[in-house]
């Protein structure tokens, strides 16, 4: 059976970009603890948005036979007048483009979604589409490419790898669990990271009693203001320490003896359970997760491959590239794009509390509802890295 065809839309292609540990994997395999997993479809065409000196792209591109295009309709349509590809994967991160006053990156995802519908509008039929971290990444860019897709009947995904990286203990939460309180913990910067860090509260909470219902209103704290809150409600502080107690390599000592400045995303849902995130740079430097159920804490640590010098072939991204796979090969996504359209809204929602001063942002758009995947097709199931996933990234 003929592979079907993939478009890759791409900001930029140099190494250890998203571009290379997501489109890399569809061009020579995916490393898994289980061996190296040869793709089952083909990268048709490649369109890369900027090239900065330390491009990998049009090398990859001619090494293995990839036409690159100078524009997405015509890597769409494969140099014609006619969508040509089954799927598209569009990875609108890293990339010289502006920030706003609210410290948002304005990766051209929108522009690049507006352009890959486009081409599927005239043509009258759709393809599924992945799009890589959050959506937007401001609110109404994110609605509109939720509601352009869902128009166009295009399958669609988007997110995070952290849903499917390695977790230690492994921890997941019955569908219908009645969790009292939620909270992540992550580091790094508000917008790069607070993604993955809500998308590591999401994909937990999202399994509670009821589904997913959205958010009424999220706040964000800063330094001395997210101390007094976390005191102020104990239940946050005391999460975040058994969800940090979690992490591995850390520095001795309490949280607060090492991270200056917190920030703090306080989550309120709209059937009244609450969450939260922690933001804590000096301290840790992966995520982990925590929970009340039933009176008793649960959490664990969410483990990335590739930070900090570490070895590998950064295979928690084979991991979300196989779930997108699953969905060109079938038409159907792995998990609902509804999780990302959520959290995307939290990020910008919280971002906006910060620049007004840290108020409470009430939040009656995000109404978002839906239910969880009770499975996903591809998922590590260790607590750590093993097997392909620790060769040399990328393979020879």
């Amino acid at each position: 059976m003929e592979k079907k065809r993939i478009a890759a839309i791409v900001t930029e292609y140099r190494p250890r970009s998203h571009a290379d540990v997501i489109v890399t994997k569809y061009l020579k395999g995916f490393p898994t603890d289980e061996g190296l997993l040869p793709p089952r479809v083909q990268v048709a065409s490649l369109y890369i948005d900027q090239f900065p000196d330390s491009d990998i792209g049009r090398d990859m591109a001619a090494a293995h036979g990839v036409p690159l295009f100078n524009s997405i309709p015509a890597a769409l349509c494969l140099g014609g007048k006619e969508l040509a590809v089954d799927g598209v994967l569009l990875i609108g991160e890293h990339g010289d483009y502006a920030w706003n006053e609210k410290e948002q990156h304005l990766y051209p995802r929108r522009h690049f979604m507006e352009q890959i519908c486009g081409v599927m509008a005239a043509a009258g039929r759709s393809v599924p589409v992945f799009n890589d971290k959050h959506l937007g990444p401001v609110w109404d860019d994110a609605r509109w490419m939720y509601d352009r897709a869902r128009a166009l009947q295009a399958p669609f995904m988007a997110g995070s790898s952290l849903p499917v990286a390695w977790r230690k203990p492994w921890l997941e939460h019955d569908l219908g669990t009645r969790l009292e309180h939620g909270v992540a913990v992550g580091f790094s910067g508000l917008d790069i990271y607070g993604a993955h860090t809500l998308e590591t509260l999401q994909c937990m909470v999202e399994r509670r009693h009821g589904g997913e219902c959205g958010v009424t209103a999220v706040t964000c704290l800063e330094g001395d203001g997210a101390w007094r809150a976390m005191a102020a409600e104990g239940w946050i502080y005391q999460l975040a320490e058994a969800a940090c107690a979690e992490v591995e390599e850390k520095p001795a000592g309490k949280m607060e003896e090492h991270c200056n400045n917190p920030v703090l995303f306080r989550i309120e849902y709209r059937d009244g359970f609450q969450a939260a995130v922690l933001m804590l740079n000096g301290y840790i430097q992966t995520l982990a997760y925590a929970a009340r159920v039933d009176g008793d804490t649960v959490a664990c640590e969410f483990r990335c491959q590739g930070h900090g010098g570490q070895e590998g072939a950064y295979a928690h991204f084979s991991y979300l590239g196989l779930n997108v796979e699953e969905m060109f090969v079938t038409g159907r996504p792995s998990y609902p794009v509804e999780r990302t359209l959520l959290t995307t809204g939290m990020l910008d929602a919280a971002l906006t509390s910060r620049h007004q001063g840290y108020a409470r942002l009430e939040t009656p758009w995000l109404d978002i509802d839906y239910q969880p995947a009770a499975t996903i097709p591809w998922r590590p199931t260790g607590p750590d890295p093993t097997g392909a996933c620790l060769d040399p990234w990328p393979p020879r």
